[in-house]
Parts: structure tokens; sequence; C-alpha cells
């Protein structure tokens, strides 16, 4: 018999989307990007979005995130609903309560892995907790490159700074959007290494679009979507199990 890990017994929502839509254009050129969708992303716990191209996985969580505006329905991050934001008020919830890695790893290049690490909260004019910031560059292998500037390290050590970017000011949620796209399988399963771990041993939640089963089998849930409409959700992923929902959805297409 084995026992479930604490990830999954989270309770406690991190973000909420609620009849999420967005539409783009109007009359016979509109789109609907997302149809009412509604999804909870609980606290401690790694979630993967997954659906065929054009199914609105990455609008989806463009729209958690804060990055892109929706049509209708409402989305919370904690107890801060965002359409009640102005600007302002949501560029510093981004840079306070969010971490963002995305495929491109957006490190700049005159700056040192540390000086990257701890650039959004220079930005901020907050100081790291050095305990906790010495944990994290531990755990993703980074100690011995944190003076190396990114022309100096490879793809997966860049991927390595942006993990350890968000987790650094220790957000309420990260986002990750194809976070290894651009990575080779090895440097992939370790940067997904790294992410599982932050949930499981830093109690971090986790929101990661991806198209790779193998990827999705690293979270603790994936949920689908197709035609900007929540349609599946899948607890404790195989890469098979996620590939053969993947297949499921290749077949509606083509008799639809």
């Amino acid at each position: 018999m084995t026992t479930t890990p604490v990830a999954h017994q989270a309770t406690a929502v991190a973000a909420r989307a609620t009849e999420l839509s967005k539409v783009y254009g109007q009359g016979e050129t509109q789109v609907v990007a997302l149809d009412r969708v509604t999804v909870d992303f609980r606290q401690a716990e790694f979630t993967a979005i997954m659906g065929p191209s054009g199914s609105g996985k990455s609008t989806l969580m463009h729209c958690v995130a804060g990055l892109d505006s929706f049509s209708s329905g409402s989305v919370r991050i904690g107890d801060t609903e965002l359409g009640s934001l102005k600007d302002k008020q949501l560029t510093k919830l981004r840079r306070d309560k969010i971490g963002f890695i995305f495929q491109a790893f957006n490190l700049l290049p005159t700056l040192t892995a540390a000086e990257n690490i701890t650039l959004p909260m220079d930005i901020a004019g907050r100081k790291p907790d050095k305990a906790w910031l010495e944990q994290v560059i531990q755990m993703v292998g980074l100690s011995g490159r944190l003076s190396h500037r990114p022309s100096q390290l490879s793809g997966g050590q860049q991927q390595r700074v942006a993990v350890a970017r968000a987790l650094a000011s220790q957000p309420e949620i990260i986002f990750g959007d194809e976070p290894t796209g651009n990575l080779d399988s090895r440097s992939g399963a370790e940067v997904l290494g790294f992410l599982r771990n932050s949930v499981r041993e830093l109690g971090q939640t986790v929101v990661m679009v991806t198209h790779d089963p193998v990827a999705a089998a690293y979270a603790d849930r994936v949920v689908f979507l197709a035609d900007g409409r929540l349609t599946d959700e899948l607890h404790a992923p195989t890469s098979d199990s996620v590939l053969d929902r993947m297949r499921q959805f290749d077949a509606k297409g083509r008799t639809s």
C-alpha cells in the first residue's frame, strides 16, 4: 500500500479561474480562445496544463498569471481578484506573488547568475531571505556557477538560473510556459526534477503548460483543454497515461 504525498493532500487554493472566457475579434472573425473555464490550482501542488495546438492552454496560463486580460469570468490569486486591479496593482502582484519561467530563459547577458536570480527583488527594493536563497541555489545545483554570466552557462544551467529566480522571492505560485522546450532531454529532466522538488520539499505551487507527456508526468495532476474548454484531468500521471489521453483528443479531432 502506498501513501499519498503531502502535496496531494493540500486543499487551499493558490489560484482559481471561474467561468473564464477570452474572446478575440468580433462577428465573423471572432475567436473564442477560452470558453467558460473553471479550474483550481491548489497550494503545494504541481499542475500541468495540456491540450492540442490552439486548445487555449497558454491563454489560460497567461490570464491566470495576470499576463493577459480576459473577456469575462474571474481570476483570483489567493484572495486577490485580478479583474479589480489597476495596472500598477497588477504589476505589483506579479512582482510580489508570482514567479515566471519561460521557454526563452530571459536572462540579462551582462549580469552574473547570482545577479539574475535576485534581479526582480533588486528592482522591487527588497532583500532576499539569505537562508531561503541558499536553499534554492543548492537545490538547483548552481553553487559553483553564481559568478558566471549566461554566455558562460549551458542551456540547462541558464534555465536553472531562471528556476532559481522564480523561486527566490518565495512567490505564492510559479507559472512555467513550456519551460523545457529549448532544452535537451537530460537538461529538461533536471529542470523538471527541480520544479517537482520545489513542490515536495519547499511547499511551492507550480503550474506548467507543456505539450510533452514526459514533462507532464513530473506533475501531481494534469488538466486537459480542447477548443478552449476544460475537458478532463488526470491525477498521478505517467507519460503513458498522458499520451493515451492526448491520443483520444487526436482521434476526436479526426472524427469531428
